[in-house]
């Protein structure tokens, strides 16, 4: 049976690079429009405001690639049908809830409906072809909108939509899996279990939101606790831990901003946000980067390449913390960082997990009995039951060890009674007759 969770859509989650004035970095000068698939011109004020191309340094990483060759999937409330941001970068999508398109394009939720647009144009949107208006980290990376409906904008259990999207994004060729929501527990559907090891058996980065403090979400809820995600935390323009705009808990991996955000909404009208629903994208972007730049990558060493170019905080006395999980994303260290591969992923082991705390496993055959089974011999028959009778009148059970019982015990206590006051009355007589007269 599904168990309904009360949910949060990612509306506030955001994760941040270092601002400009934290990374001591300038911006990068405008290039020749007519140079580069996708030109970019940082004096245009849209661009401008996109502090973590700098704080982050992507800038510094599209020297080396901007995400071609790579898939990234948003499983959210649909990307909106904005050609200039979106144009050719999706490729395909797909409606979970039973409210949407089947390409998942049509925005779900009367509240929520932007979300998805915001969070994928943050991940890969195309700006213009003058090289203004917003871009996303990875501009030349391709995109899945898989649509998903929060609350009263699905039909179907939202369990069963996630468990689903995520298989359905394995099947179409992600390479990076992009999860800007949150639930309000710990704990998840036994579902996710198999829909998660899908995507880690089919080697896809799978990136989380960790949630925000300020929408209600007081501790880090699944998906981001579940072991192999890239859990990310937001910080503001300065890199410091946003109150606000992210929650804090032992999963986080890696901050980035999450903090005076740009999105391009489902209509083309660009929108000021804040959350780590904003700081994930980012994330998912850089991971699209580095799988771009390094197309023999797995899994597991994109997300250790980014956890350990992470930029330290000062302060942090041991990683990972609660606070910046290993620290700060950088970009440019992420992609470019000569690193040894790994054997597993660094943010835990998700089929262990399931090993040691799912109570059945039934990929496990049934034990073989050790030795033969004992016989029991058969208890005895019951009692023939009587006959019912009036409750008013004695029956001979209640005569046998009630009234007989209660006459033998009763009677002879009635009898001492009896001679112990006629004793009294002819001592009293007795001293009567020997009192003198006055």
């Amino acid at each position: 049976m599904t168990r309904r969770r009360t949910l949060r859509s990612a509306a506030a989650i955001a994760v941040v690079a270092v601002s400009v004035l934290l990374m001591g970095a300038t911006a990068t000068p405008a290039p020749d429009p007519s140079t580069g698939p996708v030109p970019d011109d940082p004096s245009d004020p849209v661009r401008a405001s996109e502090y973590w191309l700098d704080g982050a340094r992507v800038r510094e990483a599209w020297q080396t690639t901007r995400g071609e060759g790579v898939r990234i999937a948003i499983i959210d409330t649909g990307i909106g049908d904005v050609p200039q941001t979106f144009g050719d970068a999706v490729v395909g999508g797909t409606d979970v809830s039973g409210a949407g398109s089947p390409d998942g394009r049509t925005p779900l939720g009367a509240v929520d409906g932007n979300h998805g647009s915001w969070v994928a144009s943050l991940a890969a949107g195309r700006g213009a072809a003058d090289g203004t208006g917003m871009i996303g980290v990875a501009p030349e990376a391709d995109l899945l909108s898989i649509s998903v409906g929060f609350g009263a904008a699905a039909a179907v259990p939202f369990t069963e939509q996630v468990a689903e999207a995520m298989r359905w994004a394995v099947d179409h060729g992600a390479d990076v899996i992009n999860l800007s929501f949150t639930t309000n527990t710990l704990d998840w559907d036994p579902s996710w279990d198999d829909a998660f090891l899908y995507a880690f058996e089919h080697d896809v980065v799978v990136v989380v939101a960790a949630g925000n403090r300020g929408s209600g979400t007081s501790i880090i809820g699944a998906p981001a606790t579940i072991p192999g995600v890239l859990t990310v935390g937001g910080v503001d323009q300065t890199g410091t831990a946003s109150v606000e705009a992210s929650t804090q808990g032992i999963t986080i991996g890696i901050s980035a901003p999450s903090e005076g955000l740009l999105g391009v909404s489902a209509d083309g009208k660009l929108a000021s946000w804040s959350g780590t629903s904003g700081a994930a994208p980012i994330v998912a972007g850089i991971a699209a980067l580095i799988r771009s730049a390094h197309p023999d990558i797995t899994a597991n060493d994109v997300i250790n390449r980014i956890i350990k170019t992470a930029i330290p905080v000062p302060g942090v006395q041991r990683t990972p913390d609660p606070l910046y999980g290993y620290g700060l994303i950088d970009a440019q260290a992420a992609v470019s960082a000569n690193l040894l591969p790994v054997s597993e992923n660094p943010m835990g082991d998700l089929e262990e997990w399931v090993r040691l705390y799912r109570r059945a496993d039934p990929g496990q055959p049934e034990p073989e009995p050790t030795s033969a089974p004992v016989e029991v011999p058969p208890l005895p028959d019951a009692d023939a039951p009587t006959e019912a009778g009036s409750p008013l009148l004695p029956s001979a059970d209640s005569l046998r060890y009630g009234t007989l019982p209660l006459v033998a015990l009763t009677v002879p206590g009635i009898l001492v009674a009896l001679g112990v006051t006629a004793a009294a009355r002819r001592i009293r007589s007795a001293r009567v007759r020997r009192t003198p007269h006055s």
